[in-house]
């Protein structure tokens, strides 16, 4: 086995202003669950993916993250569910791409800590 090759991600960290507001967003609007949290970090389990969010140490760390892509089954049953929990959506689910026959579907969206990310769903045609 070569132990130089990257197997999977563990974990990505998300960085946050207000760590209570961050764990309400991600535990309560969009249901993640919670590993356990400390007064500047919380982890959430997410299928097999760590979520860590965190107050940031430095000032360099202190920025937006990358856009994390949230695999969901049905994306439009997901967007209702969520618009109803006041999250605040960019746009509505729309069709990026079909590969053969699949169709891959998005939703951007914004956590409380001006974070952007999305919901993402294929769905075989």
């Amino acid at each position: 086995m070569d132990t130089t090759t990257i197997n999977n991600v563990g974990q990505i960290g998300i960085p946050v202003k207000d760590i209570n507001r961050a764990l309400d967003f991600y535990k309560d609007k969009l249901g993640l669950s919670l590993l356990f949290n400390t007064d500047s970090m919380a982890f959430f389990e997410c299928d097999g993916m760590r979520l860590m969010l965190t107050l940031p140490e430095k000032e360099e760390f202190a920025h937006t993250s990358s856009v994390i892509y949230f695999q969901v089954s049905n994306i439009k049953d997901t967007y209702e569910r969520l618009v109803s929990k006041e999250v605040i959506f960019i746009d509505e689910p729309h069709l990026v791409t079909k590969m053969g026959q699949t169709e891959t579907w998005m939703v951007f969206f914004k956590d409380t800590e001006d974070n952007t990310h999305a919901l993402m769903s294929e769905i075989q045609v």
